[in-house]
Parts: C-alpha cells; sequence; structure tokens
C-alpha cells in the first residue's frame, strides 16, 4: 500500500525547515555540515542521495559530512535564501527561483547555469498524470482536463515551479492544438483551470490533496512524482504521460556568498558534481527522473515513453517572458482566473 505522504513529509522534512542531517556521521561527529535547499517534492530522492554523496566524500577525503536539507515550493525556497536562509547550494526545478537568488540577492552571479553541463540540469522529467485505478474518467491527454466532469489537482502556479510547469505544458499544448488562434487557446486554458479543484503551495501537497483527501479525478505533476506514487500503490493509481509536454528542467548551483561564509566552497561544487557521476545518475533513474548519463539511459530505456518535450523557447520564448506574461501579478495567469 502506499506510504501517504503526510507521512513522508514526518518522517523527512518539514517545509521551509532544516532537518537533522542525513550523513554518515551525527551531527556532533561531523567534520563538515552543509544544507541544500530544494524543491517540494524532492525529498525522498535527495534523502538517497546524500548518503551516496556522503560515502563518496569519505572515501575521496577521509571526512564526514552532515547534510540537511530544507523543502518547499521552489519560489518560497528561494525567497528563504533571499530573506537570510543560508544554503550552501540549490537543486531546484526552475531556473527562475536560481536566477532570483542573483537579480534580488547578488547571492549569484548571472551566468550560473555556465557552472556545470546540460546548462546546469543534472536530470529532467515532463508533466505526466496520475488517475485512480481504472481510469474511470478515461483521461488520456490533455483535452480531457477540459470535460465538464473532470476535475484536477496540481500545485498553485504562483508559488511553485511545478504548478508553473504544468501551466506551461497545457499552453503548449494548447499553441499546438489551435495554432494562431489565440481567443481558442485562452478559452481552453481557461476552462482547464477552472476544472482545477485545489491549488496547493507545492507539490508534495497536492499529492497528498490527491491521495490522502481523495480529491479530483486527475493529478498533475512531475512523471517522476506520478510514477514513484503509481509504483507505491499496489494498483490504486496509474499513471498517464500524454504525447506532448513541457521540458521540466532541475537547475542546481551552489551559493556562492553562503559557501564563503560557510566556508565549504569545495563540498558545495562537489555535491554537486557528483549528481553527474553515473552512480548518482542510476540512482537518479531509480526516482523516475530522466537523465543526461548514456549508458544509465540505456538500462532505464522502457521506463519512459517516447513523447515530444516542448522547451520554453516553443511556449513563451524565454522565463524572463513567461514569468512577466503569464506568472506576474495581473498576468495572464490571473485574467484567466477571474469570471
Amino acid at each position: 500500500m502506499l506510504q501517504s505522504p503526510r507521512k513522508l513529509i514526518k518522517q523527512l522534512v518539514v517545509a521551509l525547515t532544516v532537518t537533522s542531517g542525513l550523513g554518515v556521521a551525527s551531527a556532533q561527529a561531523a567534520d563538515q555540515e552543509l544544507l541544500n535547499s530544494s524543491y517540494d517534492i524532492a525529498r525522498e530522492l535527495f534523502a538517497s542521495y546524500n548518503e551516496l554523496f556522503a560515502e563518496h566524500w569519505q572515501q575521496e577525503t577521509g571526512k564526514t559530512i552532515e547534510i540537511n536539507q530544507s523543502h518547499g515550493g521552489s519560489s518560497k525556497q528561494a525567497q528563504a535564501i533571499i530573506q537570510g536562509l543560508r544554503a550552501d547550494v540549490v537543486t531546484y526545478n526552475q531556473v527562475t527561483d536560481v536566477d532570483i537568488l542573483h537579480e534580488r540577492g547578488n547571492l549569484i552571479p548571472a551566468d550560473w547555469r555556465e557552472r556545470f553541463p546540460n546548462a546546469s540540469s543534472p536530470y529532467y522529467s515532463t508533466m505526466a498524470f496520475l488517475v485512480r485505478a481504472g481510469n474511470p474518467k478515461n483521461i488520456q491527454n490533455w483535452d480531457d482536463l477540459v470535460r465538464d466532469d473532470v476535475s484536477s489537482v496540481l500545485p498553485n502556479p504562483k508559488t511553485s515551479g511545478n504548478g508553473r510547469y504544468t501551466y506551461l505544458a497545457a499552453l503548449g499544448y494548447a499553441q499546438k492544438t489551435f495554432g494562431d488562434d489565440q481567443e481558442a487557446i485562452d478559452n481552453y486554458l481557461r476552462e482547464f483551470l477552472g476544472n482545477v479543484a485545489v491549488f496547493d503551495t507545492g507539490g508534495r501537497g497536492a499529492t497528498t490533496t490527491f491521495v490522502e483527501r481523495g480529491i479530483g479525478d486527475v493529478l498533475l505533476t512531475f512523471e517522476s512524482e506520478v510514477n514513484n506514487i503509481a509504483a507505491q500503490s499496489d494498483g490504486e493509481y496509474q499513471v498517464v504521460v500524454p504525447k506532448v509536454s513541457f521540458l521540466a528542467e532541475f537547475p542546481v548551483t551552489w551559493i556562492d556568498r553562503s559557501v564563503e561564509r560557510n566556508e565549504t566552497t569545495d563540498v558545495a561544487k562537489a555535491y554537486l558534481e557528483y549528481l553527474y557521476s553515473e552512480e548518482a545518475q542510476r540512482l537518479i533513474a531509480g526516482f523516475n527522473y530522466r537523465v543526461h548519463d548514456e549508458t544509465v539511459k540505456a538500462e532505464f530505456a522502457d521506463r519512459f515513453p517516447e513523447l515530444e518535450l516542448l522547451p520554453i523557447e516553443a511556449i513563451a520564448g524565454d522565463w524572463k517572458t513567461a514569468m512577466t506574461e503569464h506568472f506576474a501579478s495581473g498576468g495572464k495567469l490571473d485574467q484567466l482566473q477571474r469570471r
């Protein structure tokens, strides 16, 4: 049976708080400490990765490390850092939530995406659907999400990168379907948003709403999350991956100002660089994220169906335009939700 998201949250990290370390040594004995600020549904992934890295780091340097986590909607996490949370590294689910650390806090350089391969995104995903056993509403594609008999659950695009990806995936589908007919695109999005039963602040909250509270016919979230839930559910849920969806990148960087103060520059860089190793890529793929390592991709090929992944450039030009036109106060999202 599926372990409830609430229990998982209690076992790991409460949003926007720092837990006890997840490394190989206790907090009293560790030679070094590191704080990773991450997105809401990454709790289980980084609980496992931290153990893998701590073992690697001790083998490489002889030093023990205590790795702490702070989780929540990625936008809230970024704001917490700007307001003083001294995270050494961030592992987010949207580029703009990292960019803001430069734009509003001057905590990192503007060219932070050049620090690691693949524009500093060690893995990626897309948006998929989780439906109840037997798919009683026969939900197969984005057009089913505007039917009168379908209600959905997703994170709020105002507070969650997860939610913004879902909104942009729906927009991309509408653009491919209706072409230059802006009125038809707007009507689709208005109906899509109107069918949302609950906008949670983060991805794990949306999972809790759908699984524990039993609200909605379909949960819209990362492919990784829906696969992880379905795998634990003993047949209670099943996954639907639409043929067209959004390319969701997971950017990472160290926080220059924090690592300088904390004297953690070397370990922070190594922590993120190791995400690209074959061992880490295999672990990440095991959590149902798509990875770049070709050997690991081949091993997990049957887990990830082929589909058309639309980058932000194909939908909104770039992230700055998307944030200004769609997600800013009074932007397209607000306009579409007005009745």
